[in-house]
């Protein structure tokens, strides 16, 4: 979900001249069509991150900023979420996998913190591996965000197989 955001045009400045941004908002798409009509190498799409309608092994590179968290905005408890929204996020983890090619990189900017998605994104069912970074600016009272690179047919450590694993057990008889 691209929605109003300038990072398309951003990176089309840098130099990233192929770029296809999606949000489910036909209004959101239309407006960021008309602002940047110049810019011939960003494409525009109406499309549900949930059933992506890009071939397999379509892109390099997915990047997402905060469109994950919108499937977790209702969970009340980060620590237990519901089976709803661990298969709404399977479900669109599962298309971001299918759409990348073998070498390619899934990259997720969040505020959530490890503990939460490492779980999600550690599936060996996805074919990447993971890695993670804090990003700020150093002070204690400012909120961090999160960068998870995903990289598609490399391992997921041992560790993050078990982290993964631990998302989909049943919870202990009461």
């Amino acid at each position: 979900g691209c929605g109003n955001s300038a990072l398309s045009h951003d990176l089309h400045e840098l130099g990233y001249t192929d770029v296809t941004s999606i949000d489910f908002s036909p209004a959101c798409i239309a407006a960021m069509r008309a602002r940047y009509a110049r810019c011939p190498g960003l494409r525009w799409a109406v499309m549900d991150i949930r059933a992506l309608a890009f071939p397999d092994a379509s892109f390099d590179v997915v990047l997402e900023k905060g469109t994950l968290d919108v499937l977790m905005v209702e969970e009340t408890d980060p620590w237990d979420v519901s089976p709803q929204a661990a298969a709404a996020m399977r479900r669109v983890l599962a298309e971001v996998s299918r759409v990348l090619r073998p070498g390619g990189c899934f990259i997720s900017i969040t505020f959530a913190q490890p503990h939460f998605r490492k779980p999600h994104y550690a599936q060996e069912a996805f074919g990447w591996s993971l890695r993670h970074a804090a990003c700020g600016d150093g002070d204690a009272g400012a909120f961090h965000y999160f960068l998870y690179v995903m990289r598609k047919g490399q391992p997921l450590d041992p560790r993050d197989v078990a982290l993964g694993r631990r998302l989909h057990q049943p919870p202990p008889p009461p």
